[in-house]
């Protein structure tokens, strides 16, 4: 079910190789993105339409549904999934409006003030995932920060179900979250028509979601190829457990398949100091699995997953922060020593009584996170990927005087005399 390995016996070369995931080594998965945006540019809504045929099965009219049709749509929604999704709006909202805030001027010395001033990034493209599962949590993780920020226009794409519609929880999302239009389109498509712009999908300024492979590498191919940025590489689900003999078999099997359900493609590792607690969990991992809808799908992207047996919680540390894990969770009652030895992580969730879901759905953080190792160098989405922070500076008469003759002396070891002139004529005119 999981196979183990010791990391006291595992080389460099082996953690390497055993880390590494995603890779498109015969670059199979970048030629059909490239066609994929090749036939958007040039096709664009007619290109859209094919695709939605041939990925999704639906034949569609048009390639967007407004809003009085969403409202419709969310009336179908019941109490209690209209409740549960209440609850999640209002604790992201409330995370992610902590995070405005005016950042205090600077005198960098007398006569010479400095700061930064937030602005919203215009257009923003948001991509919900659709497929095997539809994701409005991912919805308002990536809408209630765009929002917050105030990005004039949110352009939502996400894949159509069978009927050329979306769902009554993305309706009800997109109500909350007053939006306009949702766009029916998904996948690699949906991120060339928001990079290049169609006839009815507008060009965006900066593109955000996860995906399967296909979608982070269109991601990345735009990125380089247009003026539209992204969020970050944010690919297949993975999850890294820490856990000692301490933890409960039962809740890592849980949490290592709930990321392991999201598709074929995800990771689900266990690293423990306890052979015990791992041989346990692979127990239970066979209970529960049998007993999963997405048994098929999750026993897929437990095959492509493993546990790895440390001397302490120590080398468990030290292993993870090399996988660098989109979810890292510390089952351990000792969570609080650990935090300081984090370097690499998405988000991370502490003790037994904490699950990678409740971030995914409801505590409040942002579930949109860094894949495939890219915990080493990106953040996951907040309200900060919304905006820009324009820098100000204002020198008075005070401040030529005090700066002025660095500037000038800089200017000239460059070899740059405009520079200089800028500034020496500055000098003249505050001293006659």
């Amino acid at each position: 079910m999981l196979q183990t390995y010791s990391y006291q016996d595992l080389s460099a070369g082996e953690i390497a190789k055993l880390i590494s995931r995603n890779a498109d080594e015969d670059q199979t998965i970048g030629q059909r993105v490239e066609g994929i945006i090749a036939e958007v540019r040039s096709r664009g809504d007619e290109a859209l339409k094919a695709l939605a045929e041939k990925f999704d099965g639906v034949k569609l009219d048009k390639l967007f549904i407004e809003k009085a049709e969403i409202a419709q749509i969310a009336s179908g929604i019941g109490a209690e999934q209209k409740s549960a999704i209440d609850l999640a709006y209002g604790n992201i909202t409330a995370f992610h409006a902590a995070q405005k805030h005016q950042e205090a001027p600077v005198n960098t010395m007398p006569g010479v003030t400095c700061w930064r001033e937030p602005r919203a990034i215009e257009r923003v493209g948001l991509y919900i995932p659709g497929g095997s599962a539809v994701l409005p949590s991912t919805f308002l993780m990536l809408g209630i920060p765009a929002r917050i920020a105030g990005c004039k226009e949110i352009v939502v794409c996400s894949p159509p179900q069978k009927d050329g519609l979306i769902n009554c929880y993305l309706a009800y999302v997109a109500m909350l979250l007053d939006i306009e239009r949702v766009y029916l389109a998904g996948g690699a498509q949906a991120v060339a028509a928001m990079a290049y712009g169609t006839d009815s999908i507008p060009r965006t300024d900066k593109i955000f979601g996860p995906g399967n492979q296909y979608v982070t590498r269109a991601k990345t191919l735009i990125q380089s190829t247009t003026q539209t940025a992204i969020d970050m590489p944010a690919g297949p689900s993975e999850v890294l457990i820490i856990a000692d003999e301490g933890a409960n078999p039962e809740f890592v099997a849980a949490d290592l398949l709930a990321q392991a359900e999201h598709g074929a493609d995800s990771q689900a590792i266990l690293v423990s100091s306890s052979s015990a607690l791992i041989g346990e969990t692979i127990a239970a991992l066979e209970r529960q699995l049998a007993a999963l809808p997405r048994v098929e799908i999750a026993a897929k992207a437990m095959a492509n997953s493993y546990a790895v047996l440390t001397a302490d919680l120590e080398k468990a540390m030290e292993f993870s922060n090399q996988y660098a894990p989109e979810h890292l969770i510390l089952a351990t009652a000792n969570w609080k020593e650990l935090i300081p030895s984090i370097s690499n992580a998405g988000s991370v969730f502490l003790g037994h009584l904490t699950p990678e879901s409740a971030g995914d759905y409801a505590s409040g953080t942002n579930h949109t996170l860094p894949t495939s190792a890219y915990a080493r160098s990106y953040s996951g989405v907040s309200l900060d990927s919304f905006i820009k922070k324009i820098t100000f500076q204002h020198i008075s008469p005070e401040g030529v005087h005090q700066i002025g003759r660095a500037v000038e002396v800089l200017a000239e070891l460059e070899g740059l005399q405009a520079h200089k002139n800028a500034m020496s004529l500055r000098i003249s005119s505050v001293n006659s």
